[in-house]
């Protein structure tokens, strides 16, 4: 909604919630009158996959007060729809490596429990997938990633999820954002103190056992769980700065793959991403590193994964000795090949795709009796498929690719 953004600055500028130093923030644009109307012409959009912002002060930029004002707006359409139970089963809490990350999902803790909501949220920060994991494992009624993916560092972002571990799709995603669109900022976000919250068991510290769960999860998925000469085959791995470290390594290493050089200059979270100002996998030059790397250790496979590791991108040597870096499509086709090729296929097996990804998906599906459902763009629609599956009990989903280098 768009307002007189010169009354919006002054109202935020005269605000008692705000801190010095974030007042000191705006007064030091004061005179900037593009970036001004820029910061508050707007409210930050939210939207069914959520918010996404540069960080800043001001209506349309990322901060505390409109995690806060999400956070609420969340918390009462879960009161709506759930009531008592939907406190009780609360929400799942994760964060990546960016600057504020931390400190958005301690907002969002805050809020949940001043709304009677337990709040599980992770120690440290957790990967994407481990929080769509933790959401269905810990039975939330939703879950919470503050991310911005592989966005620049100046963003960060606010994802939902609901019960199922999927991203939020109709009916709560319209739901959702009615509700946050009715909060006001500064009059409306309820809130309280953090180690209060604590203390009465609506803010919950979560980590080792839900790590130690979810890594076993995942190395139920390997089809050849004893491959010839894998602790010696050499791998070279980058997190990009950010969360994937924290269960890639540990997989790594459970699983007997021994031979595996981290990038050192990418391994350490950092959200100014010094070393790759776009930490996207699909970008080429993030790779720069891990080729160099791999050069010196004499790998012929390098991986990556995005800060809030939901994508990965992987780079490995071809027969003429070159190397190449397979987009999301084919990455995915490898993958589905492989699959098809090693695991026994069920009788109702069925490989859920998006309208973009790759034909190539549709003969291979064919050729395997596999039958191939397409849904809209984003993985949101995928777990909306396969909520669809598990309902009716017709359908065991045998594998999902989007069209995208991808956490599949």
């Amino acid at each position: 909604m768009e307002r007189d953004w010169k009354v919006e600055y002054e109202k935020w500028l005269h605000s008692s919630l705000l801190s010095e130093d974030e007042k000191q923030e705006l007064q030091v644009i004061s005179s900037d009158e593009i970036e001004l109307e820029n910061r508050f012409y707007t409210d930050l959009s939210f939207g069914t996959a959520g918010m996404r912002g540069i960080r800043g002060i001001g209506r349309n930029r990322m901060n505390r007060y409109n995690v806060g004002k999400a956070t609420q707006g969340l918390a009462n359409y879960i009161l709506q729809v759930a009531g008592e139970e939907g406190k009780k089963q609360g929400v799942a809490i994760a964060y990546d490596c960016r600057i504020d990350s931390q400190e958005n999902a301690e907002t969002t803790a805050k809020v949940l429990a001043a709304n009677g909501i337990k709040a599980y949220v992770f120690e440290s920060l957790r990967s994407t997938p481990e929080l769509s994991f933790a959401t269905r494992e810990l039975g939330a009624k939703a879950g919470v990633m503050i991310t911005a993916s592989h966005n620049p560092k100046e963003y960060n972002g606010y994802k939902v999820y609901w019960e199922d571990g999927a991203q939020i799709v109709e009916p709560q995603a319209s739901g959702i954002v009615n509700a946050v669109n009715a909060v006001d900022v500064f009059r409306d976000v309820k809130t309280m103190n953090i180690e209060e919250a604590r203390k009465q068991g609506l803010v919950i510290s979560v980590g080792k056992a839900l790590d130690d769960r979810f890594v076993e999860e995942v190395k139920k998925n390997a089809i050849h769980k004893t491959i010839l000469g894998k602790e010696s085959f050499p791998i070279v791995y980058s997190p990009l700065h950010g969360t994937g470290r924290v269960a890639v390594q540990r997989v790594f290493k459970e699983m007997g793959f021994l031979n595996v050089h981290t990038v050192a200059e990418q391994e350490l979270p950092d959200g100014t991403f010094p070393t790759c100002p776009y930490a996207n996998p699909e970008d080429h030059s993030v790779f720069e590193l891990s080729l160099k790397l791999a050069e010196r250790v004499g790998a012929k496979l390098c991986i990556t994964n995005d800060p809030d590791a939901d994508r990965t991108g992987i780079a490995f040597l071809d027969r003429e000795g070159k190397w190449y870096i397979p987009n999301g499509n084919q990455i995915g086709i490898l993958l589905a090949n492989y699959i098809f090729t090693n695991k026994e296929i069920p009788q109702n097996g069925a490989v859920i795709s998006t309208i973009v990804s790759t034909p190539m998906l549709d003969p291979l599906a064919k050729a395997y009796g596999i039958t191939l459902y397409r849904t809209l763009t984003g993985f949101k629609y995928i777990g909306e498929k396969i909520r669809q599956f598990e309902k009716k009990n017709w359908m065991e989903l045998f594998y999902s690719v989007l069209r995208r280098l991808s956490d599949i």
